[in-house]
């Protein structure tokens, strides 16, 4: 068992408004960086569904020097129109995510939700995820 200290938090870093599912995001990971399989392990879509992706037990491809003692949650989203960052997360994907992320750190008490901008020179996910999350 993988002994979880954080659960981060990520965009995949699309425009807006721009729908992309787990199997684009494995392919993207797969078939273009060669990986295993999708770097993260949940995916929250334009419509608040909560998809899985690479199984909690492995781990994940999603923020380097942290993959073996975390959990990577991605929500679609994070640019504007031109590409900049942008929190353009909908309702339901902040309600679905809210909700993900009780869960996880009801499963992983002693992990720290922070975005991937906290270990990394990244603006992902486009909104301080650390502040957000705090009281979770």
């Amino acid at each position: 068992m993988r002994n979880i200290t954080k659960i981060i938090v990520h965009c995949t870093a699309t425009p807006e408004g721009r729908d992309i599912s787990v199997e684009t995001i494995r392919g993207w990971h797969v078939k273009e960086r060669g990986w295993s399989d999708i770097g993260y392990h949940w995916v929250i879509g334009l419509d608040g569904s909560i998809n899985k992706g690479r199984d909690e037990s492995i781990s994940g491809a999603h923020a380097k020097g942290y993959n073996s003692t975390s959990v990577g949650v991605v929500y679609v989203g994070g640019c504007d129109a031109n590409m900049k960052a942008k929190d353009t997360r909908t309702e339901a994907q902040k309600e679905s995510l809210h909700c993900l992320l009780q869960d996880l750190k009801g499963r992983y008490p002693n992990a720290e939700i922070i975005g991937h901008r906290d270990v990394s020179s990244k603006e992902c996910p486009s909104f301080d995820a650390k502040a957000e999350y705090k009281a979770i």
